[in-house]
């Protein structure tokens, strides 16, 4: 039996019970009927008597794959809407899902509000649908292709939208606009969504628009006729030609001379081609992929970019997030570029935790290009197996290192030392009495507040982090009068 657009039939499939616990309560609470599983063989005799709306699942689970039926289970209920959970935040997890025929995937750690969002969407989605034989993503024909070694690296919470976007577009022809700094992978992004999408048995054809004179942009792009121009002694095909059936990546487009753009605009409207010298157009089917470090808007004002050009391009922007904004990844990513100059056939190196630190608190300008090439040095340069970090040092400009590590752990020392300099400016503190007792009692609550709000307001782990005893952590909490059970942390962990 069906139920409203509000409320609606959720089978819940995880073996953390934790998990199942917080999130079936959370559900219930905003109305919906509620089932939970901790295996694919407890999800697969619940089914037999249970059709949800919604089915909730992990992907790694005891007994096997969360996401290897899930395409089937979609083909028996057209109309279930499937959410899948995962701690693999890989681009393979994303594809996966997508491919799989999932509503939405969800990268742990994750928002309850944000489960619950996708819930009440894929209710709505469900309804909106509900006429159709089903709405499931065309499945790659063949799923040995999507594998973990993908070029795109990185777990943290940007790259995971990052991942999203992606795994959203792969069997569409959607244009792509991918924005980032230099050095931050839009190539890469580029080369993913191509060799993914349905158009990856068909060619994949880059092009700086940087690195062309402007005299032979439109040569370069469009093809040439036989004495088009001095030296065109024969037909060239242009570059969207040469990508036809398959992907166009426009490098750089924020470098192109306005009078290509002109041009540019009227083949992306027309879907012909007409070659230097030439009349007769050509048609060509390709999908545009651009990408640029300039702030196209500020372009479009000096009018140094056409306006109905960039309206064209940003279908579907993709934002790159600078390495320093997601320094969680680039011990991850180092790793990763060590175990790839190894099986390239150069020594096989690790990292020590210190270098480890060290590389993750540079500021890396040069973004994940720079990062690549330290890390392909230091495994040629580096005579030990193990990097140290005084070899990381070595590598890199000491004095980004130092303004990162500043800026990651100065500005609380700062802060407490012009608080404890304004106390003692105070008449109160003219002995310094009471000081050190003030300055426990502004830190120590927000220490342990933070703490037990990670660890969802489990006694025992707090304690543990924190270094001290469960009694003494009992005895802080009744002098500073902090319930831990008003700490439950919406955030679900792995």
């Amino acid at each position: 039996m069906g139920s409203n657009i509000s409320s609606g039939k959720i089978l819940v499939v995880d073996d953390d019970q934790a998990i199942c616990v917080v999130v079936s309560e959370a559900l219930r609470r905003a109305g919906h009927e509620v089932k939970v599983a901790g295996t694919i063989a407890e999800r697969a005799r619940l089914l037999a008597g249970f059709r949800p709306d919604i089915l909730v699942t992990d992907v790694k689970l005891p007994d096997g794959d969360g996401l290897e039926d899930v395409n089937a289970i979609i083909e028996h209920w057209p109309d279930t809407r499937v959410i899948i959970l995962s701690a693999q935040n890989t681009l393979n997890t994303a594809v996966r899902a997508t491919e799989q025929g999932a509503f939405e995937y969800l990268p742990k750690p994750f928002d309850l509000n944000e489960l619950t969002r996708a819930v009440k969407d894929a209710l709505a989605s469900r309804r909106a649908s509900s006429d159709t034989s089903g709405d499931s993503a065309v499945a790659l024909e063949d799923d040995n292709q999507i594998s973990d070694d993908m070029p795109l690296v990185g777990r943290s919470a940007a790259m995971q939208e990052v991942y999203r976007t992606i795994a959203r577009v792969l069997n569409n022809d959607l244009t792509i606009l991918i924005l980032g700094e230099s050095g931050t992978g839009k190539e890469l992004v580029a080369q993913a969504i191509h060799r993914l999408g349905h158009r990856r048995t068909h060619p994949f054809i880059a092009v700086n628009m940087a690195a062309i004179p402007r005299e032979l942009i439109e040569a370069e792009l469009f093809g040439y006729e036989k004495g088009a121009f001095t030296g065109a002694l024969n037909r060239s095909a242009g570059k969207f030609e040469q990508a036809h059936n398959g992907t166009l990546f426009l490098d750089e487009i924020g470098d192109m001379p306005l009078e290509a753009q002109t041009r540019l605009l009227r083949v992306l409207q027309s879907g012909e081609v007409t070659t230097v010298g030439g009349s007769t157009p050509v048609k060509v089917n390709v999908r545009i992929i651009a990408a640029t470090n300039k702030d196209l808007p500020s372009l479009i004002t000096e009018n140094r970019f056409r306006q109905d050009l960039y309206y064209r391009l940003n279908v579907v922007p993709v934002e790159l997030p600078p390495l320093r904004a997601r320094r969680d990844d680039v011990v991850l990513l180092a790793r990763h570029f060590l175990d790839q100059a190894a099986q390239e056939g150069l020594p096989r190196k690790t990292l020590d935790p210190e270098a480890a630190l060290l590389l993750s608190l540079y500021s890396w300008p040069g973004n994940v290009r720079e990062l690549q090439n330290v890390m392909q040095r230091m495994a040629v340069l580096t005579r030990e197996d193990v990097i140290s970090a005084e070899a990381v040092r070595g590598n890199i400009d000491v004095s980004q290192l130092s303004a990162s590590a500043e800026a990651a752990t100065g500005d609380l020392g700062r802060l407490l030392a012009e608080w404890v300099r304004q106390r003692l400016s105070m008449s109160t503190y003219g002995h310094g009495s009471g000081l050190h007792d003030d300055i426990l009692a502004l830190v120590e609550p927000i220490l342990l507040r933070e703490t037990l709000s990670a660890v969802d307001g489990n006694q025992i782990k707090a304690a543990s982090l924190l270094g001290i005893n469960r009694n003494t952590l009992r005895k802080k909490l009744n002098d500073y009068d902090i319930d831990p059970a008003r700490l439950r942390t919406l955030e679900i962990t792995e």
